[in-house]
């Protein structure tokens, strides 16, 4: 028996020629070529051309590929059809007369239109349309390989060639044999294997979704075109796989929202479920859940504000829990001073950093979560830099503040600094004038 691998080669050659079906039974088209005395692509070849009226042509051009040196050796077989017509040596003559027998075999009538030898080619060789590329005199075909001619020759200024013959390895193989073909016979020969195809694509700069057509003929573009941006739920969707593709990084999250997920990872941390885990992964896990429905089919990011960010994590808490969020994860603490200061939750704790003159006065460490867990304070200098970091305030009053205050008296000498800070109001503000 043959090599498994050369013998599923040569059947996909023959379901790709139409001579059989998917199971291997014999088609109308591979009965019509079985009566060709001739290698299956060109049997193949001079079949199509029977049912258009070019059956003596394509025979002729079959002829012309089975018996070397007819019509001269060039690689252009349009020009060597057109010399094999008119030469009379006895080989040629014997030749001609084998193409009319061939041709009156596979039957059909006689058009008055002439075809050209690239469309007759694309019959026999559909995976060697080749399309040029780069610089001139070089191809590539339809199977994925590469292909080159010598740039003197008329054939390497061609777009389009199918290639009947080839010598050397399979990205640079030369072309020894092959004819120019329009674009149009492509298509219409190969209507069935050209692939049309949408893709969408997320243009970074632009912070929108792009959708570009493509249609191809295996490893060849034969067109493509940028369409509108889609809309509606096909835009929903698109923004979706932009961000399971890129990330949640393409959203502009704005201080609400990146706030309200801090505090919401925050309280998954510590307390767990049912409090939503609202990681990456696990926000681009549940898009549908908590995005989408909060989507506006535009398909830009721009239009995502961080409204509806935050309408969509709030979205993934259980309804019984969403009024205990600002309870237990408040985003601010009401300062003595009066100031309404920001807590951070991006860290393993809760952080609250807050100018120490704030603080005077109060002798209860700040909480979070009903009380239960303290604040970590970045206790700031006037000038907003750090002076000490506590989780417990009365302890520090009443022990390192002595050395902050002689160090920071010199340093900031319009604020306050008193010796007993529990004593002292709280305030924003430096020291009045005169005083």
């Amino acid at each position: 028996p043959p090599p498994v691998p050369a013998l599923n080669e040569a059947r996909a050659l023959l379901v790709a020629l139409h001579a059989i079906d998917a199971a291997g039974r014999l088609t109308d088209a591979g009965a019509a070529m079985r009566r060709l005395a001739l290698p299956v692509r060109l049997a193949h070849m001079v079949a199509e051309a029977a049912a258009t009226g070019h059956a003596l042509a394509a025979a002729t051009l079959a002829v012309l590929l089975t018996e070397r040196g007819l019509g001269g050796d060039g690689a252009d077989l349009e020009r060597r059809l057109m010399r094999f017509r008119t030469e009379k040596s006895p080989r040629s003559v014997s030749a001609r007369q084998l193409a009319e027998r061939l041709a009156r075999q596979a039957g059909g009538g006689r058009s008055n239109e002439p075809a050209s030898a690239g469309a007759l080619l694309i019959h026999a060789w559909p995976d060697r349309v080749a399309r040029a590329r780069g610089e001139r005199g070089r191809f590539v075909l339809a199977n994925g390989s590469g292909a080159m001619l010598d740039a003197a020759d008329p054939l390497a200024g061609e777009t389009w060639l199918v290639v009947a013959d080839l010598q050397g390895k399979a990205q640079n193989a030369r072309i020894t044999a092959a004819a120019a073909v329009d674009e149009a016979d492509i298509r219409a020969a190969l209507a069935d294997s050209i692939e049309t195809r949408r893709e969408t694509s997320f243009d970074r700069d632009r912070r929108a979704v792009r959708v570009r057509e493509t249609a191809r003929l295996g490893a060849i573009t034969l067109a493509e075109r940028m369409l509108p941006a889609p809309s509606g739920a096909d835009a929903d969707r698109a923004i979706l796989d932009a961000l399971r593709e890129h990330g949640l990084s393409l959203l502009d999250w704005g201080k609400e929202a990146e706030t309200l997920r801090q505090r919401l990872g925050w309280l998954n941390r510590g307390l767990g479920a049912p409090w939503p885990d609202v990681s990456d992964a696990a926000l681009l896990d549940r898009l549908d859940d908590w995005l989408l429905p909060f989507l506006t089919g535009a398909a830009s990011f721009a239009a995502i504000n961080s409204g509806a960010l935050s309408a969509g994590l709030v979205s993934l808490v259980p309804h019984d829990l969403q009024r205990k969020v600002d309870a237990l994860a408040p985003t601010h603490f009401d300062a003595p001073s009066g100031s309404h200061v920001p807590i951070r939750y991006d860290g393993e704790w809760p952080v609250l950093a807050v100018r120490v003159q704030e603080l005077f006065g109060l002798d209860k460490h700040p909480a979070v979560a009903n009380g239960t867990v303290p604040l970590t304070l970045e206790l700031l200098s006037p000038a907003h830099r750090p002076i000490q970091t506590t989780r417990d305030l009365p302890g520090f009053w009443r022990g390192s503040w002595a050395d902050v205050r002689t160090d920071m008296r010199g340093r900031y000498p319009k604020h306050v600094w008193p010796e007993n800070p529990l004593l002292a109001a709280a305030t924003s503000r430096a020291k009045p004038r005169g005083t």
